[in-house]
């Protein structure tokens, strides 16, 4: 059995699929990809048995084939080639297979394809259509606030709400939160679902820079994300999402206007002086002025800085984690950023300081309690 395949192209897209195949697998045989030729088209899977992706290149070929092949070997193999077809011919009796260059052949050892792990399919799914700009958008605003604890498993992913006729994407890790939202996807019936950060991670990496629908089907178990010629079907993570509805305050009547690069690089400047630990900065509010301090009483580092803001509300000082909100400034894109404040003791709420009609991002940090010092 014989194919022909571009060296880059094939390249191009098993890097794509790379990010989930497993190293030093309890199951030798997550470390491969599936290669399944058929009708001029190679189909390559991988998987983890967790999350699997799979996507396909056109390739020259007059009959059917299928291989487990070595992830990392073929990847080596190819990273050290100049663009050209590559021909891969199996002998299914063995496994083997015979790569043609235009400098040489090598040998590898491949594995029978009966062996790989099937990719799960997603029955009696629901179904949504979203553009692939919306999911990036949901996914490169939320990400860093998921959690990093596996002790709650229910904040290691990121929460797709389509309840009350919206899309709402959540995450947080119980400092900061994240809320996108969008009231221009049309969503049939209510669902909610948990998506883990590795899958995500992997989505993001394979999503294109261009206009293209995606359609996403889900059941209780799984999720599977579709576009172009690609397909990443993932476990979801069977935990109940925090109720992130009651940690949004009802009123917060201080309002603070800034400009978005001015406070995020004064926190960048803060963050060196900062208690290494907590990173904690103050805001002293007052008039059209914001004081920003930081100190690190164990070294003696100490910094103050003064900017310029349109602040209504009475004068107040707050605390923050200055790599917190340094993340969070860093996802928005408006020139400004809106903080809303209540009390010392309260959440700030971040926003843009404007938003097309259709979509809402919010950010929502907990303060920390101010130390003594300066």
């Amino acid at each position: 059995m014989k194919f022909i395949a571009s060296s880059s192209t094939l390249l191009k897209k098993l890097s794509q699929l790379n990010g989930v195949v497993s190293t030093n697998a309890v199951i030798p045989i997550l470390e491969y990809f599936l290669f399944e030729v058929e009708s001029g088209i190679l189909t390559v899977t991988s998987t983890d048995l967790e999350t699997s992706m799979r996507s396909s290149i056109p390739v020259e070929s007059k009959e059917e084939c299928r291989i487990a092949v070595p992830a990392k070997l073929i990847i080596d193999f190819l990273k050290t080639l100049p663009e050209q077809p590559i021909t891969f011919t199996v002998s299914p009796d063995n496994n083997n297979i015979e790569l043609t260059s235009d400098k040489g052949r090598y040998k590898i050892s491949g594995e029978s394809p009966d062996d790989f792990p099937r990719m799960p399919e997603v029955e009696d799914a629901s179904k949504i259509e979203l553009s692939v700009p919306v999911l990036q958008t949901a996914i490169y605003s939320s990400m860093f606030a998921i959690s990093n604890n596996e002790l709650r498993p229910a904040m290691t992913g990121l929460y797709f709400d389509f309840t009350g006729g919206t899309a709402k994407w959540v995450s947080t890790d119980s400092n900061k939160m994240v809320k996108y939202t969008r009231t221009d996807i049309e969503v049939e019936q209510d669902a909610s679902f948990i998506v883990p950060k590795k899958a995500l991670n992997l989505l993001k990496g394979t999503l294109p820079n261009e206009d293209v629908l995606l359609q996403l089907f889900y059941n209780n178990h799984n999720a599977q994300f579709k576009f172009n010629d690609f397909t990443m079907v993932c476990r979801l993570v069977d935990e109940k999402f925090p109720n992130y509805q009651g940690a949004i305050p009802q009123e917060s009547p201080y309002t603070l206007i800034i400009n978005r690069q001015e406070l995020l690089g004064s926190l960048k400047r803060m963050a060196n002086f900062s208690n290494k630990t907590t990173y904690q900065v103050r805001f002293k509010l007052a008039g059209n002025e914001l004081q920003i301090t930081a100190q690190d009483i164990d070294f003696s580092n100490e910094a103050f800085e003064r900017l310029s803001c349109e602040f209504d509300g009475e004068d107040m000082e707050i605390g923050f984690n200055a790599r917190f909100l340094s993340e969070m400034l860093s996802v928005i894109d408006t020139d400004d950023v809106r903080i809303a404040l209540s009390e010392p003791s309260r959440p700030g709420i971040i926003k843009p300081s404007s938003s097309a009609d259709e979509e809402d991002l919010m950010m929502l940090l907990m303060p920390i309690v101010l130390n003594q010092g300066i």
